[in-house]
């Protein structure tokens, strides 16, 4: 397959440059959740959980949502031509962004208090309206990572990433332990930790407002001289791509969002008492930094593969398509079940490791199968976008969010929150069988059931090994009802399983020794 070499190479460069940057910052959002909800427990859990989802949309449209959709409206429209036709772009990009960003703050902040009132709790006004500011910055982040992106470098978006993410987790885990000290309530020390947010967008926009100034490439906003290309069309493009790839980058924060306005009332509506209700939703979200992580690391790999799939299509190179997009649903299958069934098989340690206690270790194992089909979705979103097949992942999203609504509505009055639960992995099921038979429609099946059985088997036996080590540790007595003793269960489970997981993947053959060298990391490894 000839796709130009600098493209290709260009292209699989900046994708591990973000695969990288999106790890590292992914893995931190995930991972500070645990010694917040240690500092604050699981009611001050509950309280930051119920407001992150308006936040989460403001960071992932800034992040991987409005920057992708810029840098393609610039090569779609802007490529090879003036100067002054990419700087209309650009501008005519920043006024639609901050107009939708406005949008998107004022009824958050005019309307805080009847919101929290919808979602059944009055006490979250104060944060909601501390959350409201952060889609102000959207239109500055986005246009500043749009540009980078659209000339194909990544280091600048990498970077700015991982400076938002690591000054918000520091400053939350900060302000939260000292807030607490100092006899602060719950409800204030969560309006600090989304203040301490913001502060990290703030500190990505500084980072770029200094980049640009100091490689002399500091994005304009003003206007330009008259160009041919009309107002009109940059819009229609930024709307059609919003629609796509901003709705399908919102996959995840829109189904917690359904949780966060309606879950609370619908358990207090069931005749728990407030302080219960609360708590039970917080033990409940113990299951999202799990699900986040668990997603991140089972679709970094897979994902690094699909970036050159429209070049490929434009050429009608269909051997190289098909061989990426087996490759990289092998990939997220065998990561994303290793990772989901190992986890449930070890969750009561691992609860009790990260979050204190053992509380609502079934209910988190239902949540967590998430982890396999939030995977594929977002494996398949990748691969229908690289086919230019954007319209119809979007249309599963807010289908899947929908069905949420609906099965919370019908489930959690008879089965409480076992059945927000279900309703949460039956959606993202829905989302990823539709997407998978979508793919296949358009020719693309994935034929490589041998592979299949085998991913079966490995699992099978990376579980005996599993629960065969954790009977082994309970009959001597090495019981992990106390931390120290569940940290050590469950990390020695890890290593355990993910031995036993990895040799019998390599020993039957999952991936050919061509497949293996086609995946990033590990081809250097074996190399």
């Amino acid at each position: 397959m000839n796709v130009p070499k600098n493209n290709l190479y260009l292209a699989m460069q900046g994708a591990m440059i973000l695969t990288l940057a999106g790890l590292v910052t992914k893995i931190l959002s995930a991972a500070y959740r645990v010694p917040y909800q240690n500092i604050v427990g699981d009611i001050g859990f509950y309280i930051y959980q119920q407001v992150y989802p308006f936040y989460g949309m403001s960071v992932i449209l800034a992040t991987s949502g409005f920057p992708v959709i810029i840098s393609k409206v610039i090569v779609d429209l802007g490529h090879n031509t003036s100067k002054a036709t990419q700087s209309k772009i650009l501008t005519v990009s920043f006024w639609f962004l901050a107009g939708l960003g406005f949008f998107m703050f004022l009824p958050l902040f005019l309307f805080a208090l009847q919101i929290a009132q919808f979602m059944g709790d009055v006490h979250l006004a104060p944060l909601i309206k501390v959350t409201s500011f952060s889609f102000l910055l959207i239109p500055f982040l986005s246009t500043y990572r749009g540009v980078f992106q659209a000339q194909q470098d990544m280091k600048p978006t990498a970077i700015s990433q991982v400076i938002e993410q690591g000054v918000r987790v520091s400053f939350i885990l900060v302000s939260s332990f000292l807030m607490i000290k100092a006899g602060f309530t719950l409800y204030e020390t969560g309006v600090g930790a989304f203040f301490s947010s913001i502060l990290g967008s703030v500190a990505a926009l500084l980072f770029f407002f200094f980049y640009s100034n100091n490689k002399h490439e500091q994005v304009r906003h003003s206007p330009q001289d008259k160009v041919r290309l009309k107002t009109l069309l940059i819009i229609r493009k930024i709307c059609k791509y919003s629609f796509t790839i901003g709705i399908c980058s919102l996959l995840l924060i829109l189904i917690q969002l359904i949780d966060s306005l309606h879950l609370y009332a619908l358990l207090t509506d069931m005749g728990i008492d407030e302080e219960t209700a609360k708590r039970t939703k917080g033990i409940y979200d113990r299951g999202q930094p799990l699900i986040q992580l668990g997603t991140v690391v089972a679709t970094s790999f897979a994902l690094s593969i699909v970036p050159v799939l429209s070049t490929a299509k434009a050429d009608n190179h269909t051997d190289f398509i098909t061989k990426k997009i087996h490759l990289s649903i092998k990939l997220c299958l065998v990561i994303a079940s290793g990772a989901t069934i190992g986890l449930i098989a070890i969750m009561k340690p691992t609860n009790i490791m990260l979050f204190t206690d053992s509380s609502g270790s079934f209910l988190l194992m239902i949540l967590i199968g998430s982890i396999f089909f939030t995977s594929l979705c977002l494996t398949l979103f990748a691969i229908l976008q690289g086919l230019d097949f954007t319209v119809f992942p979007a249309i599963t999203v807010l289908v899947g969010t929908l069905i949420k609504l609906l099965v919370n509505n019908y489930l959690v009055p008879i089965y409480g929150i076992y059945g927000a639960a279900s309703s949460t992995t039956f959606a993202y099921f829905v989302v990823a069988l539709s997407n998978y038979v979508y793919l296949a429609h358009k020719g693309y099946v994935f034929k490589e059931y041998k592979a299949l059985y085998k991913i079966v088997g490995s699992n099978s036996l990376m579980v005996c090994s599993i629960l065969l080590y954790l009977v082994f540790m309970k009959q001597y007595g090495l019981a992990f009802d106390e931390r120290m003793g569940a940290a050590i269960t469950a990390l020695a489970a890890v290593v355990l399983g993910g031995f036993v997981y990895g040799i019998m993947i390599l020993k039957l053959k999952v991936f050919s020794r061509e497949e293996l060298v086609n995946i990033p990391i590990i081809n250097k490894v074996m190399k």
